[in-house]
């Protein structure tokens, strides 16, 4: 096992462990630590005027320090007091995936951090953007409910073979926009692929509509009013740059409502609107008026297309509450709703999300078909009949019948026997020497067995993968790409030295080192560097050193005329430092 277990996550199913890997601390490098300790003093400081009232609570509530990168297992110990806990993955996982962690109340945490480089936004899922983001909110838990009941339908919907391709790019793109040393025509290659796809997706898919409203309200949602919103998001939370772009009056502030769902977004630039949530109430009310046009609700005609267009494993639940889970590729129609539905390969048979005895994928290795709807002249359905209608019309044990559907579906063969549900509902009739045949097609023949034949007057509900969890090999996970690790040059290897020694003054662990010979060989040796002098100022500061601060100042005035694009983050930085300095 790559990582520490306990209560929560002991009850995450076996396909979704897959995605976990292991938190190795000590990768992280002194200018990581760094990074994210900027990143936090800044967002601490402005965010306590903007965000939420949960956030600063949060922080305090799930273990997250300003001063380090937070460790897992000591996150996960105080997590399990709120009810959740986290996990390391590598990068972006599918988003079904994502979400289904989410139904077991487990956050998902992508464990690498941003580069220097990219301190204020990276398109790169980081562990600033979900350990200072995601957890801290979910200490609300009004929010944390809002987070699980998302999962739970989120990962309930229907994606289609695009989107697994515009994940698969958005994943690449987000890897070497983060990596160092990639040449620009590559990302500018990327891209472009993201953009056409998303140009070119068609009509979006159940999954593609749910992932833009968690985009606008767990990544980039605002609470409050348009006039007078506050940040929850954790995209915005963990991001110094957006955090305080969206505030002004460049980005529009929309009323949240259902119609986040068609607003597509764009991972690779700052976000023109935004939604505002009244509180986090209303976010679940949204998100139920959603579920309620989602597959899994409606079911019928349109929820089994829905799950052929897929081309990935599925369930259709009967009427009867028979489950049928597989890959859906065919459907007969009458009068706009399934006559015969047909699945191919694997499938397996459940009730109530637990497996049928006798009817797994080894049962039916070689797909799955079966009539739905009324017998044709008969207003009654199968499943209403009490077992003296069924004796009347001749459905009875040991009994040779030729049952003809209204969608001219005809069943031909000897019944052995029923299978009932709780209620005492017949869900599934067992024939011997069957034959199933529709116009002059057909559908099965009696060497193949023993046919099962579905009782279902209609499809109440579809949905993305199977009922029963434990009825497919789901491990099947492999990623194509892995993050790329930035590779260390001599010259970066000392720079992380002397990163480490600032940090070992600054805990007391080593107070010998000279801070001034640090900053001659950061001037000299590494003159673009510009966070290690910010935290030297500080130091200097700290100490009443005025000399010292000013030289670094000035250092810092040269660094700023030859990277302009750095000089916020620098006067930022001195900022904090001063603000922190009058504090006390």
């Amino acid at each position: 096992m790559s990582y520490e277990s306990n209560h929560i996550l002991d009850k995450l199913p076996k396909h979704l462990k897959q995605y976990i890997k292991a938190q190795i601390y000590n990768d992280y490098t002194p200018i990581n630590q760094a990074v994210w300790r900027y990143v936090m003093r800044k967002n601490v400081d402005y965010l306590s005027k903007v965000a939420h009232t949960s956030y600063l609570d949060g922080l305090k509530k799930t273990g997250i320090s300003i001063e380090e990168i937070p460790n897992m297992y000591g996150m996960n110990r105080i997590l399990q007091e709120i009810g959740w806990a986290a996990v390391a993955v590598d990068g972006f996982i599918p988003p079904s995936a994502f979400m289904e962690f989410q139904a077991y109340n487990v956050l998902v945490i992508a464990s690498d951090i941003r580069q220097l480089e990219h301190i204020e936004y990276t398109p790169a899922p980081d562990i600033i953007h979900e350990g200072a983001g995601h957890a801290p909110i979910i200490a609300n838990p009004e929010y944390a409910e809002y987070l699980r009941r998302f999962g739970e339908i989120g990962c309930k919907a229907i994606s289609s073979g695009k989107d697994y391709e515009l994940y698969e790019a958005v994943r690449h793109l987000s890897i070497i926009k983060e990596a160092s040393g990639i040449d620009q025509k590559e990302i500018d290659k990327a891209e472009k692929q993201v953009e056409d796809l998303q140009k070119n997706m068609g009509k979006p898919s159940e999954m593609a509509l749910i992932r833009n409203l968690h985009w606008w309200t767990v990544e980039y949602g605002l609470i409050g009013t348009p006039e007078n919103p506050k940040i929850y998001g954790a995209g915005l939370l963990s991001s110094i740059g957006e955090s305080a772009w969206c505030m002004t009056d460049k980005v529009i502030k929309l009323k949240y409502s259902i119609e986040a769902a068609h607003t597509s977004f764009d991972i690779t630039q700052p976000q023109p609107q935004l939604f505002t949530t009244p509180d986090f109430a209303f976010l679940s009310q949204v998100l139920e008026e959603f579920a309620n046009t989602m597959a899994l609700r409606t079911g019928g005609l349109d929820g089994l297309k829905k799950l052929i267009e897929s081309k990935a494993l599925g369930t259709v639940e009967l009427s009867t509450g028979l489950q049928i889970s597989g890959v859906f590729t065919n459907v007969i129609t009458y009068k706009r709703k399934p006559a015969y539905i047909q699945t191919t390969g694997n499938t397996a048979l459940s009730y109530r999300e637990k497996e049928l005895v006798g009817h797994s994928t080894k049962h039916h290795a070689d797909g799955f078909g079966s009539p739905i709807g009324k017998l044709k002249g008969i207003n009654l359905a199968i499943e209403d009949m009490s077992p003296r209608d069924l004796k009347a019309y001749n459905i009875y044990e040991t009994e040779i019948v030729s049952l003809e559907f209204e969608g001219g579906v005809k069943v031909e063969g000897k019944i052995i026997t029923g299978t009932r549900n709780l209620k005492g509902e017949i869900v599934l009739i067992t024939l011997d020497n069957c034959t199933v045949t529709h116009e002059d097609k057909i559908l099965f023949k009696p060497e193949w067995g023993l046919y099962n034949m579905a009782i279902g007057e209609q499809i109440v509900s579809a949905f993305n993968g199977p009922a029963d969890l434990n009825s497919f090999n789901l491990i099947s996970h492999s990623i194509i790409e892995e993050t790329i690790k930035p590779k260390q040059s001599q010259a970066k290897l000392q720079l992380e030295q002397l990163y480490k020694q600032v940090r070992d003054f600054r805990e007391g662990t080593n107070t010998t080192i000279s801070r001034n010979k640090v900053f001659q060989e950061v001037k000299n040796n590494h003159p673009i560097d510009w966070l290690l002098s910010v935290e030297l100022y500080e130091l200097a500061r700290a100490s009443n050193d005025n000399a010292f601060a000013n030289e670094i100042t000035a250092h810092l005035e040269n660094v700023k005329q030859n990277n302009p694009k750095v000089g916020h983050l620098i006067d930022d930085g001195l900022e904090l430092v001063d603000k922190s300095m009058v504090a006390q």
